[in-house]
């Protein structure tokens, strides 16, 4: 194989970016630049006040797009970085910097992998696209989502997409996300009567008539998950009642939870059994919900993850483990359309943490296994 070239470069480039979400601040062209000498079509995307990238070169099927985003989160104390958090300083074999794993540095060798291929495969089949974001970080409502809901408007179709999230857990390529829980959160409000607590006759507390409530939620065995899912969870985030003073019984309680659940459950059904419950405990209350993503999988037998798979294989020696744990990613926007949607990226171990950091030479060996998948599903 051609030795790549470009992706640590590149990766310092963009990680020298002081891109906080939403703020692009230049990361986009910079891609753009790239990429438009290799054939691809440029066509920035900007909706409110964030900017996303849609890349493509070719209009053929199968297509192949690389998603990430180039939005990064605050570094949290400078002062507690051993070095400065927009250097892209590299000492030894890491590279330290917000970013690095937390996915410029894959973007960056999405590219140089790109260049390679077309290079050697200047006649490829199919075509090659990127989805680039710069609200990923943050809300979520002006990035991905919209792209994909201008691309669906003009029916605009891709078969493919390998997003960039650092999905490898204790080695590089170790696993693979083919799919991703659901996320439906709950802001719920318990009404009671204000009153002094030496006089409980006088008043109704409602962290006392939710307390009942919560027990059983929280013990419910909502699923048992299933081939490619953990069960459904339920976790509460967080309790807020009281006016302050010790002697007050408080006119209402706030608790905020979250569901992850799989594809055993609909956001219907997991309302319906939280309401269920609440109103057995005869509770006064108001329900708030917040759906933030749908579960969604990939087959295992799909072209993606066997193209995936064996270009691990053949760059790292081992198939990596498929999984549909973690958080959520813009994956949940892609899958809608009927793409094929898998993560692959670095080590997640210092992702949103004070001296995130990636290895050089994973970054070569991941430049690698994005080269080998283009050329497995494209030459």
């Amino acid at each position: 194989m051609t030795t790549m070239k470009d992706n640590i470069e590149l990766a310092q480039k963009l990680i020298q970016i002081d891109s906080v979400t939403p703020d692009d601040k230049g990361c986009q062209p910079l891609i753009a630049d790239y990429l438009q000498p290799l054939g691809f079509n440029i066509e920035p995307m900007k909706f409110g006040e964030v900017d996303n990238l849609w890349a493509r070169k070719g209009n053929e099927s199968p297509c192949l797009v690389f998603a990430g985003h180039t939005d990064v989160v605050p570094t949290g104390p400078e002062s507690e970085w051993t070095h400065p958090p927009f250097s892209a300083q590299i000492e030894g074999d890491m590279m330290y910097g917000r970013g690095t794993a937390d996915m410029k540095s894959s973007i960056a060798c999405f590219m140089a992998a790109t260049k390679q291929f077309v290079e050697d495969y200047p006649d490829h089949k199919g075509s090659i696209a990127y989805l680039i974001t710069s609200d990923e970080e943050g809300p979520a409502v002006d990035g991905t989502v919209k792209v994909i809901e201008t691309l669906e408007n003009r029916n605009e179709k891709f078969e493919y997409c390998l997003v960039g999230e650092p999905s490898s857990s204790e080695k590089l390529a170790d696993s693979i996300k083919n799919g991703r829980r659901g996320s439906l959160s709950g802001h719920l409000t318990v009404k009671g009567v204000q009153g002094h607590i030496a006089y409980p006759e006088l008043a109704e507390n409602p962290i006392h008539s939710a307390a009942f409530a919560l027990e059983q939620l929280v013990q419910v065995v909502w699923d048992h998950g299933n081939e490619y899912f953990p069960p459904t969870s339920l976790q509460i985030s967080n309790i807020n009642g009281g006016t302050g003073a010790t002697n007050v019984i408080p006119g209402e309680v706030v608790i905020q939870f979250n569901f992850r659940f799989s594809t055993e459950h609909t956001p219907e059904s997991l309302q319906e059994g939280v309401h269920n419950i609440l109103d057995q405990h005869n509770l006064n209350y108001d329900l708030e919900w917040n759906l933030s993503g749908l579960p969604f999988v990939t087959a295992a037998d799909g072209e993606l993850i066997q193209a995936v798979q064996q270009a691990c294989e053949s760059i790292v020696g081992d198939k990596p483990e498929l999984s549909t744990g973690g958080g959520t990613s813009d994956g949940r926007f892609i899958a809608p359309t009927g793409a094929q949607v898998i993560e692959l990226g670095p080590l997640n171990a210092t992702i949103h943490k004070i001296d995130e950091q990636v290895s050089v030479s994973d970054l070569n060996q991941l430049t690698k296994i994005y080269y080998q998948t283009l050329v497995n599903l494209l030459s």
